[in-house]
């Protein structure tokens, strides 16, 4: 599959994706986020579990989870990888900017972080090796290794942009990956096989 097909298929779901958002409550799944969310300070290589944590910590700032997003990327024609992505932000910054300018400016803020993670996804896609280990004791072992490498690339892909991102708007945010949702392609990547059931297309 060639590159710029690739990041089509991104650029799809993750548009498709952002008119369905999973929602982490009835009323807290936008930018306007509550502000009473339970702590508890994490980041992306410490995810686990069935359901993602609702807050973390950035700069001694407490960050409330506002939306989940689904994404997906292949690397060529075989490997590839669909999961969930974590958009978290700061309420206080959160209600500022609100005050200030309003709440429709957070559809532009949507619109530029949708592309931050598209972006990022396809970078740290492109910079992980998902061949198979052959030194891995079994599949789950092989699918950890794979979460974690991919992990730590998005985080690094998406360093640079956040920061950007936040000194244009002065929102802090953080997005990360929930690495128990991550299903990896060895053997065919396209867009038919991201809207497949999990259990199916391994």
């Amino acid at each position: 599959m060639k590159l710029s097909n690739a990041i089509l298929i991104v650029l799809t779901l993750l548009a498709l994706t952002a008119c369905s958002t999973q929602q982490v409550k009835p009323d807290a799944a936008t930018l306007e986020n509550d502000k009473n969310a339970p702590a508890s300070a994490v980041d992306g290589l410490q995810l686990s579990g069935k359901n993602p944590p609702l807050t973390l910590e950035k700069s001694g700032k407490k960050l409330n989870l506002v939306r989940i997003m689904d994404g997906g990327a292949c690397k060529n024609d075989l490997q590839g990888v669909k999961g969930v992505f974590l958009l978290y932000a700061n309420p206080d910054d959160v209600e500022r900017i609100k005050k200030s300018k309003g709440t429709q400016v957070f559809s532009d803020f949507e619109g530029k972080i949708q592309m931050i993670s598209t972006e990022a996804l396809q970078q740290a896609i492109n910079d992980s090796n998902l061949d198979e280990d052959p030194f891995s004791l079994g599949e789950e072992e092989a699918q950890l290794k794979l979460a974690k490498q991919l992990t730590e690339n998005f985080l690094n892909a998406v360093s640079e942009p956040i920061t950007a991102f936040e000194k244009e708007t002065t929102l802090t945010i953080a997005i990360t990956t929930f690495t128990p949702s991550f299903v990896f392609f060895q053997k065919g990547c396209d867009a038919i096989r991201m809207d497949e059931n999990p259990d199916l297309a391994n």
